[in-house]
């Protein structure tokens, strides 16, 4: 009598997991971060007419504005890839921004893709410090000369 080779079903049940576990893990996944008005939404806005608080009221609050008073707002979305265990691909990124004149009226209304911007590589600086290699009691002692009583009592 020959002897089966088939795997029982409890060994084939957790291969199976595995497999599909493993297949799984593999498929992109997407997450999208951040907000852009629709162009239906933008094109309710006009120039020249809206102000900054219309333009909240139509398309909601801004991801971020401009430094200066009378710059603008910025609708930043941002669509990442992420496959695996590699680093999130940015996929596509898009930028609205509304520009304003000093009166806080709309000035301009501006559409960016991905492919108008360009990578810029950040730097970390850190600047050093010159009490580096000085221990706590060379600083408190290295002070001591340059105490001067007389300031406390103005």
């Amino acid at each position: 009598m020959l002897k089966s080779t088939a795997l029982p079903k409890p060994v084939l049940r957790i291969l199976a997991i595995g497999i599909l576990t493993g297949v799984m893990a593999c498929a992109p996944i997407y997450r999208n971060h951040g907000y852009v008005p629709t162009p239906e939404e933008l094109a309710e806005l006009q120039v020249g007419v809206d102000t900054r608080d219309s333009v909240v009221e139509a398309v909601g609050t801004p991801s971020s504005s401009g430094v200066l008073q009378d710059s603008g707002y910025y609708y930043v979305t941002t669509r990442f890839r992420h496959y695996g265990a590699r680093q999130p691909e940015i996929v596509s990124r898009e930028l609205v921004a509304i520009r304003f004149d000093q009166r806080g009226v709309v000035r301009n209304i501006e559409r960016y893709g991905l492919d108008h911007g360009r990578v810029v590589a950040l730097e970390r600086r850190v600047t050093d410090s010159s009490i580096e290699d000085k221990t706590f009691l060379r600083q408190l002692l290295g002070n001591i000369g340059s105490f001067n009583p007389g300031n406390l009592l103005e």
